[in-house]
This record gives C-alpha cells, sequence and structure tokens, in this order.
C-alpha cells in the first residue's frame, strides 16, 4: 500500500478538490515562463483564430518564436480592431457630450443659468430641450420625416443619408482592407480624385450603349484609383518606403495634378475658364433608385457588393487569409512561406480600386462633372469610418450609414434649430478621441478590459486575484496540517 503526501499537489494525485490550474506554481513562480498568452498570441499572428472579427495582433517574429511588439503601428493596430462594445459606446459618449455642448451654446440656457442657483431645474430643462430639439431634426433630416408632404418628402432624409454614405463606404473599404494586412491607406483621398478622373473621362469622351457606357465607366475607376493605390504598395515592399508618408504626399499630388488637367483642353469643359469638365453622358450615369426626385442611385448596391465582396475576400479567400497574415506578421507570413512583397503591392492594388469606386460614385452618382473638390473630405473621413468600423467590412458599412446620418441631417439640424452644422464635426472627432482611448471609454462606463484576465475570473492565478488568494489560503492550511509550518 503506497503512502502519500498530502503536499503533493502533482496533476493526478486526486487530493485537491480544484483543478491545478488555479494554484499551479508554474503559473507565477517560474522564472523562464513569460506572461499568460493571450488569444491573440496563440497562432501565428492570430490569423488562425481569424476569420473577420478584425482581431490582427500585434506581434513580431524573432527567430523561431514570436514576440510582442509595442511599437507605434501595435498600437494603433489595437485602437483600429477594438472591442465592438467600445466602438458603440464611443458613439454613445460622444453624442451625450456633444448634447452638452449644444446645450452650453442655447440661448434660453445661458438665459436660464443666470439664476441657477434659484431655480436649477430651469437650467437643467433648457439645456434638455435644446439638444433633444438639436438631435431630433438631427434624426427626422437623416432617417425619416413625418411631417414631410408626399411619400417622397418622408424618404427624403433616408436617400440623402444612403447617397451621401456610399463614398464612405467604398472609400473605407479601401481604409480597411488596406490595415488588415498591416498597411496605414491614408491616399483614399488621392485615390478617389484619380477613380473620378478616369470616370469622367470615359463618361463624356465615349459614347457607348446604355448599361454598357455605366460599366465601362466603373471599370475605368477601378483602374484609376488601383493605379494610384499601387504605387505606395510598390513602393513600400521595393524601397520599404512607408506607405503613410507616401500616400499623404500622393494625396497631394492628385489634387494639383486634378487641378492642371482640369485647365487643359482633354478636360476642360468647352467654352469655360473654369476648372471643371464636360457633363458626362445620360448612359454613364447610375440609375435611380426611387425615381428622379431622390438622389438615391444604384451605386449605393455596388457598395453593397463590395462590403460582401470584401468579407469574403479577407474570410473565405486564399489571398485574404494571406493579407491578415503579413497584416499580423510578416516575418512569420515569410517563413510560412507567403509572398509579401506580392501581398503587400496587391492589396494596395485593391485598396486603391475600392477607393476609386468611391470616385465613381461620385461622378456617376451625384456631381456628374469633375472638378478637384470632387472628392470633399470622403477620403479623410473614411479612415473615420474603418477605425469605428473596427477595421471589418460590415463594421465599416455601419460606421459609414452613421456618418452618412451625421451629414445629411446636419443640415436640417442647422435650419431647423440654428444649430451650428459644426457640432456634427465634433461629434465626428470625439467618436475617433474615445475610439482612440479605449481605457477612458471602459472607466466612464466602467466595463472590464476583456483583454486583461479578471480578478473575479476562475484561473486567475495574478497575485491579488481571488482565486490567487485561495490558492494561498489552501496552501497555507496544507503547510499547517503537516507540520511545516514549524
Amino acid at each position: 500500500m503506497s503512502t502519500h503526501d498530502p503536499t503533493d499537489r502533482s496533476p493526478g494525485t486526486g487530493t485537491d478538490p480544484h483543478t491545478d490550474a488555479d494554484w499551479s506554481e508554474d503559473a507565477d513562480s517560474s522564472p523562464d515562463r513569460g506572461p499568460e498568452p493571450t488569444s491573440t498570441d496563440r497562432s501565428v499572428g492570430g490569423v488562425a483564430d481569424g476569420g473577420d472579427d478584425g482581431a490582427a495582433p500585434p506581434a513580431a517574429a524573432t527567430g523561431a518564436g514570436l514576440v510582442k511588439d509595442e511599437s507605434a503601428a501595435s498600437v494603433a493596430q489595437r485602437i483600429f480592431s477594438g472591442n465592438g462594445l467600445v466602438a458603440v459606446l464611443s458613439v454613445v459618449a460622444a453624442i451625450v457630450l456633444g448634447g452638452v455642448l449644444i446645450a452650453a451654446t442655447d440661448e434660453a440656457t445661458i438665459a436660464a443659468a443666470g439664476y441657477f442657483f434659484a431655480r436649477p431645474t430651469d437650467t437643467l430643462a433648457a439645456g434638455f430641450s435644446a439638444a433633444m430639439n438639436a438631435y431630433g431634426a438631427l434624426f427626422t433630416g437623416a432617417i425619416f420625416n413625418p411631417r414631410a408632404e408626399g411619400l417622397t418628402g418622408m424618404l427624403y432624409p433616408i436617400s440623402e443619408t444612403l447617397t451621401v454614405a456610399t463614398p464612405l463606404i467604398l472609400a473605407g473599404l479601401g481604409v480597411t482592407l488596406a490595415f488588415r494586412a498591416g498597411l496605414f491607406n491614408i491616399g483614399a483621398q488621392g485615390q478617389i480624385l484619380l477613380g473620378a478622373t478616369f470616370a469622367a473621362w470615359v463618361g463624356f469622351t465615349w459614347h457607348l450603349p446604355v448599361g454598357l457606357h455605366v460599366v465601362v465607366a466603373v471599370l475605368a475607376g477601378i483602374v484609376g484609383g488601383a493605379l494610384w493605390g499601387g504605387i505606395p504598395g510598390f513602393l513600400k515592399s521595393r524601397t520599404g518606403a512607408h506607405e503613410v508618408i507616401v500616400t499623404i504626399m500622393l494625396n497631394y499630388v492628385a489634387i494639383y495634378l486634378v487641378q492642371y488637367l482640369l485647365t487643359q483642353p482633354a478636360l476642360q469643359r468647352p467654352g469655360s475658364s473654369n476648372p471643371i469638365s464636360p457633363l458626362i453622358d445620360d448612359s454613364a450615369m447610375f440609375p435611380q433608385l426611387l425615381g428622379p426626385d431622390l438622389r438615391l442611385h444604384a451605386g449605393f448596391l455596388v457598395a453593397v457588393a463590395a462590403v460582401i465582396a470584401v468579407w469574403w475576400l479577407l474570410g473565405r479567400s486564399t489571398i485574404g487569409f494571406e493579407f491578415r497574415a503579413v497584416g499580423a506578421n510578416p516575418h512569420a507570413a515569410r517563413t510560412a512561406g507567403i509572398n509579401v512583397t506580392r501581398a503587400t503591392v496587391l492589396v494596395m492594388v485593391f485598396a486603391g480600386a475600392l477607393a476609386g469606386l468611391a470616385g465613381v460614385a461620385q461622378i456617376s452618382g451625384t456631381e456628374r462633372a469633375l472638378t478637384s473638390d470632387i472628392a470633399a473630405s470622403f477620403g479623410f473621413d473614411a479612415i473615420t469610418v474603418a477605425l469605428l468600423g473596427r477595421s471589418t467590412p460590415w463594421g465599416t458599412f455601419f460606421a459609414g450609414l452613421l456618418f452618412g446620418a451625421f451629414r445629411a441631417g446636419g443640415v436640417a439640424m442647422q435650419t431647423q434649430t440654428g444649430t451650428p452644422i459644426d457640432i456634427v464635426l465634433v461629434v465626428q472627432s470625439l467618436i475617433v478621441l474615445f475610439l482612440a482611448a479605449p481605457p477612458l471609454v471602459r472607466a466612464l462606463f466602467r466595463i472590464p478590459d476583456p483583454g486583461q484576465p479578471g480578478k473575479n475570473r476562475p484561473g486567475d492565478t495574478r497575485p491579488g486575484g481571488r482565486w490567487s488568494r485561495r490558492r494561498d489560503r489552501h496552501r497555507a492550511a496544507t503547510t499547517a496540517s503537516t507540520g511545516g509550518a514549524a
């Protein structure tokens, strides 16, 4: 009959009513053991856990192993792929603070604040009323206006929201796709301009049959954006030039290039001294979806198709897996046999093509003539859209709808309540601020960090945790029962 040492805590002894992992000494005291791996460290760059959840982990390969990279790119990557709840709460916090700003600048609220200590409820009621009226006008201007005459008037707000959201979604997809491959595509603005330029030239110089003409214009816009996006991808892969610097510079190159071309006979409208192109043919225009009185066009359907295509590309295709692997860890991807140079060029070509589609949506959807400011600020807003969408295709889609609603409803908010339209920019800026500081959002709403084991989570053996204290009590009791305390 074998004797059993009650202090023996080896696996399988059966002396513990709890699992050995709850108080394993190896988890704390082994000097060779690193920190407990997170879900993003359990595969090569987290790609095996992949799917399309936007969780591209910051990791770099050193030799045969992976070490955590705390570079600026790693920090930005965590910001872009942060928790979805944080993104939603960031929007909520930004809207609340925007309401506070609206109330603070409202004349009735300011007047009531003069006797705040005598009747504080008057100030609070006036501020709340100002914020609700402004956001109510924002809603009716962006979603649905029940007071409008006729069905067309009621649907006009949602039509404008979807129309404005179309280029935001397409350009945001370009930023999202590049980021999933570890690249920062800040050049969507220039890619939109080049896509619009190619599509406009085809639209007013080629006179093709209805149906075929718009397809050719779309393909031309894709080619223009892809060529402009491919330049930083090629320079990155061949020379190591940082894509952020290159894409920013190419934005300005595109702006001044288009301005120059619009003064040349090839693009300038005949008989005009203004830098504007001729109108494209009707056959090159997207068909209207809700009739001639509403601006919503088939470009929105193209945007939805692009979202599905990018979702499939990233989550279901081999090349999408390569993109995500390179984005997670290019060194490990190269070791695994992936052509990193090819992936870098291709992903920027695809990203530019998506942004070029946004330019087509502007030319063939709403503007019909090329100008140097046809891209507006869509290229820069696309970065925020991708950020809010957590660098996922469907997240980018809904973030584009939200920002489209802000743009469309901001005009109604200003005309109906006198609230400056700039408040929309303030809310958008606050969203970016909160998204860039997830710990601040978690602190405001008192939500735990899913990336850190909670102190009350079973299996947490960190010092101070409940299971750590339970383990210590168990060890002390066992030692005392065997006389080890003496």
